[in-house]
């Protein structure tokens, strides 16, 4: 059996491939592969490891119709045509649970750095322009006892929640689409309405997946629904906000701060205003890169790989 996988996966899960007898074949340019290249790799593979955003869809897919499977290298499943799959009986799996405290740990690492305007403050050093003790400048502001609302109060957001909760005596509210019970009841947890939840919110935070109703969800008509005080934070997918309406929010203090791990486009422009705000914080999607979190990502992988070539049913498939 032979396997096409577009990037780099932890060594344990490339060995476990190989001790199955399957053939490997990777992508290692330091570029992100094009559809018509991904399709070309794909040719005489059985199965595909999809690693980044690549897009898995119409076009890909009915030219791949012989892959027996395909497994993401993560939980969201966004660049998929879930419907084309499904025709084409095509089984793409993914990896949940075992990202959601790593990704909590980034958003709350994007929300501290917000509150204290600290990657600011760190290009001011490498800038040299720290020159004395200024004790009216680039304040930031507390975040004990303040509200946090979870646009998505899943597994990543409850982990979010718990944080705050444990660190900050946060309350927490949140909006799904439908009511967390579970949640409620573990951390006191209020469900609102999306604007309640945006007039409410001393921090926003984003845990949810990227579809049709989310597209761009976050724009300038929902940014001024927010409290002028308010961070938002996005570790989600940035097709959730629009770019160029955070952008305007921030500099017309529409809202406080913003802390991004992903963003609209994806990669940034070096020159993006974003990265010279003060009170902004943006990371290049990095929400679950620990040693860990990626040996556990790729060893679901592998169940899902292993399953999908031997004709079984995928432990963990997107639909």
């Amino acid at each position: 059996m032979k396997v096409f996988i577009s990037g780099n996966i932890a060594p344990a899960a490339l060995q476990r491939l190989e001790e199955n007898n399957i053939s490997i074949t990777q992508w290692n340019e330091d570029r992100q592969i094009t559809t018509d290249e991904l399709i070309e790799a794909c040719k005489n593979q059985d199965g595909f490891i999809s690693v980044g955003p690549n897009k898995i869809n119409a076009d890909f897919l009915n030219a791949s119709k012989h892959l027996k499977v395909i497994a993401l290298h993560s939980v969201g499943f966004d660049q998929v045509d879930i419907e084309v799959a499904k025709k084409l009986n095509i089984p793409v799996g993914n990896t949940p649970g075992v990202l959601s405290a790593a990704t909590a740990d980034t958003a709350f690492l994007l929300m501290l750095a917000v509150s204290r305007k600290a990657f600011f403050g760190y290009r001011k050093i490498i800038d040299g322009n720290w020159v004395k003790y200024e004790p009216a400048q680039e304040l930031g502001i507390e975040l004990n006892g303040k509200t946090l609302g979870v646009f998505g109060l899943g597994k990543i957001g409850l982990e979010m929640a718990k944080k705050c909760k444990a660190a900050y005596n946060m309350k927490v509210v949140y909006h799904n689409r439908s009511r967390n019970e579970a949640a409620e009841k573990e951390i006191a947890a209020e469900y609102l309405s999306f604007d309640e939840l945006l007039a409410q919110s001393d921090v926003l935070t984003v845990h949810t997946a990227l579809t049709t109703e989310t597209k761009e969800k976050f724009s300038m008509e929902v940014f001024r629904k927010m409290k002028s005080k308010a961070i938002f934070i996005n570790t989600a997918r940035g097709g959730i906000h629009n770019e160029q309406d955070l952008i305007k929010a921030l500099e017309e203090k529409v809202i406080w701060g913003a802390g991004l791990d992903v963003t609209n486009p994806e990669p940034m422009d070096k020159n993006n205003p974003l990265l010279f705000m003060e009170s902004v914080a943006v990371l290049p999607h990095i929400g679950s890169a620990t040693e860990e979190t990626r040996e556990a990502m790729a060893g679901l992988i592998v169940e899902n790989i292993l399953a999908g070539l031997n004709g079984e049913k995928i432990p963990y498939p997107i639909y």
